[in-house]
């Protein structure tokens, strides 16, 4: 793969601390949910974020 030049770093590193924090934010919202279904999409939706934000790290390797 070929290197990444100095703004495409920067908005990868910006796009990866985007991912971190709206995982973090679903998790809180899922710890405050009442109903179940809403709680497991926001478990989901951060599971699913953090899973994003691993796959977009591996570009920094």
């Amino acid at each position: 793969m070929a290197q990444l030049n100095q703004m495409e770093l920067q908005n990868l590193r910006q796009i990866i601390g985007s991912h971190e924090m709206v995982s973090q934010k679903f998790q809180a919202y899922a710890k405050q949910a009442m109903d179940t279904q809403v709680r497991d999409f926001f478990e989901q939706s951060a599971q699913d974020a953090q899973e994003t934000k691993q796959q977009l790290m591996n570009f920094l390797k």
